[in-house]
């Protein structure tokens, strides 16, 4: 036989048949993106307002980006946390830069953030009792949570679907109600060694938490020598107008985990950890192979490069208004399908009277892609370089769904 006559199999054959199943995918292949847009296998276009769920902050091959990451990986791509390189080291100035003074970790993921951060609770929990474990771990989260599916993350998250068949759990954690004070208050105890929280709850359904809550979360663990310890995995990085969504706030957390647009599309995770507990992790207690490599760190760069040379957050404060402001006057022009428009910046939340999958199919086939979230809610997450133009071709896209739903 020739190998012309051999029919090689579809990207949806090779997925069935080798792939595991723990994703329910459309029936869509992406092969190219190129700043806010992606093309399927068909040649059919998409505004890509899911961004690979927030990560692609610069939107698809942007050329400073990409021009970064192919020098670097000429030049220098690994070399192992057992030696310095000259990419972590600036990334991390740039990084304390914005969160203030204190260093940095560098992992792979959001969710190796976490885990580094609730290994990091246990640290001063220790710190608190004289060094001795196993007294003083607790970590208080808010209900709706997601911190990521490690066995660390996925205790700190409290959804069924996500802990369903990996219990027992890791114990030490106890859950409050988002913006509700009195809530965590209550669960504050001698065993508690931090708060952990989501600025802006994505997962859950882009639940924002109130400055009021914030500036209360600060002072309770101000009182009890607690870490206040922010998950920034997906609100960060520019996303709601702001580097952190906490400064929105006036805050200023003990440590913060971030991802997601931290690497513009490549895969980097990284904690900050202000003075208070900087220096708690020790030779030995925590490490990572892959964790701040140079490509990796490279990647990370190129972000922070345009974020600052394009003015992105004045960008996404000005245009993420105006958006919003759309969008909730279409909420007001379909109340029988949405009950509003909740989030900040270019992290909106369309809540939905009924099942957000069938609309987030009707967006797919008009264009627009945006993931779903918990509580009937429909995210948006454009990449933080979406011009005018472009929000306002989805606010167009999702007003001829929902006409065409009513």
């Amino acid at each position: 036989m020739n190998r012309s006559d051999v029919v090689s199999p579809s990207t949806a054959d090779l997925y069935d048949a080798h792939v595991m199943k723990n994703y329910g995918r459309p029936p869509l292949t992406l092969v190219r993106g190129s700043g806010s847009y992606v093309w399927d296998d068909q040649g059919r276009q998409f505004l890509d307002f899911t961004s690979g769920i927030a990560v692609c902050a610069l939107g698809h091959c942007h050329p400073h980006w990409v021009a970064q990451v192919q020098r670097q990986a000429g030049e220098l791509v690994h070399v192992s946390n057992l030696f310095r390189n000259p990419n972590q080291g600036e990334l991390a100035r740039r990084l304390v830069g914005y969160a203030g003074p204190g260093r940095v970790f560098f992992c792979n993921s959001g969710a190796e953030a976490n885990e580094g951060l609730l290994k990091l609770a246990r640290l001063h929990g220790a710190t608190k009792v004289g060094g001795e474990e196993g007294k003083c771990y607790k970590v208080i989260c808010a209900q709706s949570a997601f911190h990521g599916r490690t066995f660390g993350g996925m205790s700190a998250t409290p959804q069924e679907k996500i802990q369903k068949g990996f219990r027992p759990l890791v114990p030490g954690f106890a859950f409050g109600e988002l913006n509700n004070l009195a809530s965590f208050e209550a669960l504050v105890d001698d065993t508690t060694a931090a708060i952990f929280v989501e600025t802006i709850q994505g997962e859950g359904g882009v639940n924002p938490a109130t400055t009021e809550f914030l500036v209360g979360l600060r002072k309770l663990c101000d009182r009890h020598n607690l870490l206040l310890i922010l998950d920034e995995v997906q609100c960060g990085i520019g996303r709601t107008g702001k580097f952190y969504a906490f400064e929105h706030a006036g805050v200023k957390p003990d440590a913060i985990g971030m991802a997601k647009g931290l690497g513009g599309g490549f895969p980097i995770g990284a904690i900050w950890v202000g003075p208070k507990a900087a220096e708690l992790f020790q030779p030995g207690m925590h490490g990572t192979t892959f964790g701040g490599t140079p490509l990796a760190c490279a990647a990370g760069l190129a972000v922070l490069d345009v974020i600052e040379r394009d003015g992105l957050l004045a960008h996404v404060t000005a245009a993420g208004a105006v958006w919003l402001a759309a969008l909730q006057a279409l909420a007001a022009e379909f109340p029988a399908q949405v009950l509003g428009v909740r989030g900040r910046g270019f992290m909106l939340g369309l809540q939905l009277t009924s099942d957000p999958i069938p609309y987030v199919a009707a967006l797919r086939d008009a264009g627009l892609l945006a993931p779903s979230a918990g509580g009937n809610v429909v995210r948006l997450l454009p990449p933080l370089t979406a011009s005018a133009e472009e929000l306002a071709n989805s606010v167009a896209i999702i007003r001829s769904v929902l006409s065409a739903k009513a």
